[in-house]
């Protein structure tokens, strides 16, 4: 017996090829529809810093906290906080920000210095069941909360 008549369910090449071609596909695909969201998320912050400062809600500087949660960081960002949580902010230009760092203790001393990341259109995807709000859902919260929301 043949190698290949010992094993008859070897994957065909051709079809192996295929699935990849399938999968790189889709993942373009979902990279794609990712921007897009991003970008719409982009403009309804934008559009949450003017009304939020129009609206005469005060901003502060907004503190990261530790993944394990014992420790608050301050940072350079001023803005607003988008939830009661604070785990995510949003700058005077509408930039969003993850609140979440990993320990450390020089940051308690010296603060955390953090990069904008990419705005979902939802905020905490994938999380337990009542953490995760639609992003425009979450904005009106905050404006309609004024200046009742904790700093």
């Amino acid at each position: 017996m043949t190698g290949d008549e010992a094993n008859p369910k070897r994957p065909d090449r051709e079809a192996a090829d295929s699935r990849e071609e399938r999968v790189e596909a889709r993942l373009r695909a979902l990279s794609r529809t990712r921007a897009a969201e991003s970008r719409q998320a982009s403009r309804l912050l934008e559009s949450f810093a003017q009304r939020a400062a129009a609206a005469g809600i005060p901003t502060t500087r907004l503190k990261a906290h530790a993944y394990s949660g014992d420790a608050r960081y301050k940072t350079d960002i001023e803005g607003w906080y988008l939830r009661r949580d604070r785990s995510v902010g949003v700058d005077t230009q509408g930039r969003f920000y993850l609140l979440a760092v990993p320990s450390s203790l020089a940051s308690r001393i010296t603060g955390v210095t953090l990069t904008p990341s990419d705005p979902p259109m939802e905020l905490g995807r994938g999380a337990r069941d009542g953490e995760s709000m639609p992003l425009p859902d979450a904005i009106e919260r905050r404006l309609e909360a004024g200046t009742d929301y904790p700093e």
